[in-house]
């Protein structure tokens, strides 16, 4: 008898040990007895962290799970499972992927809810004529927001940098562009310059060229022995010529010192102008 208690005792503690398990693991996946049930799906880019049955939150509150997940070429589709019926989201909802606590943690699935509250005296229903346009109905699928970890902040930083420094060699390229398009304009204002100035020399060089020509002429000549011959008996020539001049200007000074021949000559001068009188009256 004491034995048959004994056996019946360990069977009824195992039984309650299962039972308190099974409801400990239904607790932890989120399972409530009588409680009704409704779906949504979400569409990812990326879902990194993740996973089947991974809790689902409403300001804080777990309110459902991830019951699939499944892949497509360009989006990550979840299909999420709410296990409470008066859960009313005005829309439009969004689905954002966070951690457990700020330092980490597995992730999870968090329902936030963008549109205006809902009047408390409004009778609606998620299931049963769910106004689609006003609330999150079962059904519903939403838009989903990857979670932002320092990787991606890592490459959000990095590729801000590269576009500053783009940026700045930007407009370093076009600063030197202004200031080629600026000594361009420049230069341009120097040859225009330059070529009214040629042009104005013009004559000038014109009458360069013709006067090293005659120039050249000159040189050649002087180079001519013969022409050198004749300057040099024209040289001589010429001071033997200034001599005699030099002797006859001598004699006319010596011949106009002389008095008497200077009045002998006044006086055949005035009987040449009376001679001519008597004549031509």
């Amino acid at each position: 008898m004491r034995r048959s208690l004994r056996d019946a005792f360990v069977g009824f503690s195992l039984l309650g040990g299962l039972v308190i398990f099974s409801g400990a693991m239904l607790w932890l996946r989120d399972f409530r007895l009588g409680s009704k049930t409704w779906e949504i799906s979400a569409s990812f880019k990326d879902a990194s962290g993740l996973a089947k049955m991974s809790p689902v939150t409403y300001r804080g509150i777990i309110v459902g799970s991830v019951q699939n997940i499944s892949f497509t070429p360009n989006t990550v589709e979840t299909k999420i499972k709410i296990n409470n019926d008066n859960l009313i989201l005005p829309k439009p909802v969004i689905a954002k992927i966070v951690t457990s606590s700020m330092l980490g943690g597995d992730a999870q699935l968090s329902l936030i809810s963008l549109g205006k509250s809902l009047n408390k005296n409004e009778l609606i229903t998620v299931n049963k004529d769910c106004p689609q346009k006003r609330i999150l109905c079962s059904g519903d699928k939403i838009k989903g927001v990857e979670m932002v970890s320092i990787s991606s902040l890592t490459e959000g930083i990095n590729g801000i940098i590269d576009e500053a420094d783009k940026q700045a060699i930007v407009n370093k390229v076009s600063e030197s562009i202004q200031q080629f398009d600026r000594t361009q304009a420049n230069l341009d204002e120097l040859v225009l310059l330059s070529k009214s100035e040629l042009i104005r020399a013009k004559p000038i060089i014109s009458e360069l060229t013709k006067a090293s020509f005659h120039l050249n002429n000159i040189l050649e000549s002087l180079d001519n022995p013969e022409t050198l011959k004749d300057i040099q008996e024209l040289a001589s020539t010429s001071s033997s010529l200034t001599k005699k001049i030099d002797q006859m200007s001598s004699d006319m000074g010596n011949i106009m010192e002389d008095k008497e021949l200077i009045n002998a000559l006044k006086k055949v001068t005035i009987g040449l102008s009376k001679l001519f009188d008597d004549i031509y009256p």
